[in-house]
């Protein structure tokens, strides 16, 4: 699957009383659209595949403009060659997988390079249900076969809107790694709406952040994490930090794996993982204490040598502290501590991370941008 330009989205839309302004730029890989229900996600994604209209303003895909304002161009949604997934995959019940797949062959152009069946079908596993029917499919396996129709008819951008919302936790946890090829195989952009912050993390090399109807953010998932202003947006009671890693090392005597990031190692439990695989992963702001020296006699394995980079204004009786320990770093502390430690942008400090509690729960292969460490 070949390779494609960036989107870029210039755009104002309004429609009664809800009005929408994005502007940001995506490139290869996944870019999840992040935000509150209502927030705008959903029609941004309509608004980019052709399903509605922008008033003002300018939208293209590499080389191909979608929309214009100023010249009055506007591509139709079946001319613009882009794949969509819903929530509920919407395949058809009377044919078979086979069938459903190639469906999206109809609609490819002739002058489109279209991957090839079987390349897809191994990318999402899908032979073995060829034969079957959507009625006798889970969850899962009915979004994936979403996906290769999508994918067959040859799209130079895919939106997924919400792909995993209708699906519990075991299915949810099928079609991940699923995705996660995805991102880093098919090479063409992925626009991913998601209001579940694990997915995003887990998923996106980009985040674009909305908040009533407005783009307030967009970067890489450890910049955008690593942004105590966003803390209302990302989470402000599970603020945490987003660290990209590689595995380094296995201890089997103690059922720990090594991880190395820019800023040094952090040991976690056993992971099923070569040397050299690339993972992102997020630490709670909550599991990380702070010390003014180096601790001895401590159980703690993670000791980490950290400058306060930035300290968020006081809502309460406790505060996020931004630190810099070769990547972004947030601790969660109360403010008799600030006052009792002196903390203060610039000073030196050791950041404490429990083995224990690194959430596992985002642990997911990195992305399509290189891994240092």
């Amino acid at each position: 699957m070949t390779d494609v330009s960036d989107l870029l989205v210039d755009i104002e839309y309004r429609r009664g009383d809800f009005q929408l302004r994005a502007d940001f730029q995506a490139g290869r890989g996944l870019t999840a659209f992040f935000g509150r229900s209502g927030s705008g996600k959903t029609t941004l994604a309509n608004l980019i595949a052709g399903l509605a209209r922008p008033g003002k303003g300018r939208l293209s895909i590499g080389e191909r403009v979608m929309f214009d304002a100023e010249q009055g161009l506007f591509v139709p949604p079946e001319l613009r060659r882009i794949g969509y997934v819903f929530q509920e995959g919407r395949l058809f019940p009377h044919l078979s997988v086979h069938k459903n797949l190639h469906y999206g062959q109809r609609f490819v152009p002739s002058d489109a390079i279209a991957p090839e069946p079987g390349e897809v079908i191994e990318l999402l596993e899908l032979q073995p249900l060829l034969h079957r029917r959507p009625g006798n499919l889970s969850g899962g396996e009915k979004q994936r076969v979403a996906i290769g129709r999508a994918l067959l008819s040859a799209p130079q951008l895919l939106v997924m809107d919400e792909p995993l919302a209708a699906l519990d936790a075991t299915h949810k946890n099928e079609i991940l790694p699923f995705i996660e090829r995805l991102r880093d195989e098919a090479g063409i952009p992925i626009i991913y709406v998601s209001h579940a912050l694990e997915e995003v993390i887990r998923l996106a090399d980009t985040m674009v952040i909305l908040d009533h109807g407005r783009t307030v953010a967009s970067g890489g998932v450890e910049e955008i994490m690593g942004r105590l202003d966003l803390r209302p947006l990302t989470g402000r009671y599970e603020a945490g930090a987003v660290l990209g890693v590689t595995v380094r090392g296995q201890d089997k005597s103690w059922g720990l794996t090594e991880l190395g990031f820019a800023g040094g190692r952090l040991w976690v439990p056993g992971l099923d993982a070569p040397l050299g695989t690339a993972l992102r992963m997020r630490i709670r702001a909550r599991d990380v204490s702070l010390s003014l020296t180096r601790p001895t006699d401590t159980s703690i394995l993670n000791v980490l040598e950290a400058t306060v980079r930035e300290i968020a204004p006081a809502g309460g009786p406790q505060t996020e502290v931004l630190l810099d320990v070769g990547a972004p770093l947030i601790a969660r502390v109360t403010r008799k501590s600030v006052a009792a430690m002196g903390l203060e942008p610039g000073k030196q400090v050791f950041a404490l991370v429990k083995a224990a509690a690194i959430d596992r729960h985002t642990l997911g292969l990195g992305g399509t941008r290189k891994r240092r460490g």
